[in-house]
């Protein structure tokens, strides 16, 4: 115990001049998961101003810290990436608050198509159709007629095409596995034919 109370020692020694870098780092590290928590329950245009206000801060200051400027620098870029959906979790009701919460809501519907599908991997369909597929296995609860319409007929035509194209590639995957050499002399003969003039 001697023996390692002094290599403690030393090593404590050795970094103390880090220390205050590091208490101001993880400060405001907690300070972001406090708010985040939103454990009071404050209104989102608040969370959010004093979100703000915390980076700013942290840019003001982070020329103090000598050896961690690159990971608040960091933070800062990480956080601005993720901000459009950073608060989203406060304005709509449903939308877990954490990527541990999501993952465990994608794990579940992931197992229950499995059971469904009798399938050990996931279904090529989830794969295909998954953003609509989840929505409908999240929900919870039968949707009633007029749910199911579309509230933008010009996103729904987008979300078709989308998912339409993402099948002909499934399409073509599966027709290219069954037979390469076929699949790549019909994409030649297509390619080198000659264009007729209309």
């Amino acid at each position: 115990m001697a023996r390692l109370h002094r290599l403690l020692a030393a090593g404590l020694t050795k970094t103390a001049a880090c220390w205050p870098d590091i208490r101001q780092a993880y400060a405001w590290v907690h300070r972001a998961a406090d708010l985040l928590r939103n454990a009071e329950g404050r209104d989102v245009f608040a969370l959010r101003r004093e979100y703000r206000g915390l980076l700013a801060e942290m840019q003001r200051e982070q020329e103090t810290l000598s050896d961690l400027r690159p990971a608040i620098a960091f933070f800062r870029k990480v956080t601005k990436s993720y901000w459009p959906g950073l608060f989203r979790c406060y304005t709509t009701p449903g939308v877990p608050r954490t990527n541990n919460d999501l993952e465990h809501c994608f794990g579940s519907v992931r197992y229950h198509e499995r059971r469904a599908t009798g399938r050990r991997g996931a279904s090529p369909t989830l794969v295909v159709r998954g953003q609509v597929r989840l929505v409908a296995a999240v929900g919870g609860r039968p949707l009633a007629a007029d749910e199911l319409r579309p509230a933008d007929l010009a996103d729904w035509r987008t979300l078709r095409q989308t998912l339409e194209q993402r099948h002909g590639a499934r399409r073509a995957q599966t027709r290219f596995r069954r037979d390469p050499a076929r699949y790549l002399g019909a994409l030649e003969e297509a390619l080198l034919k000659p264009s007729l003039p209309s």
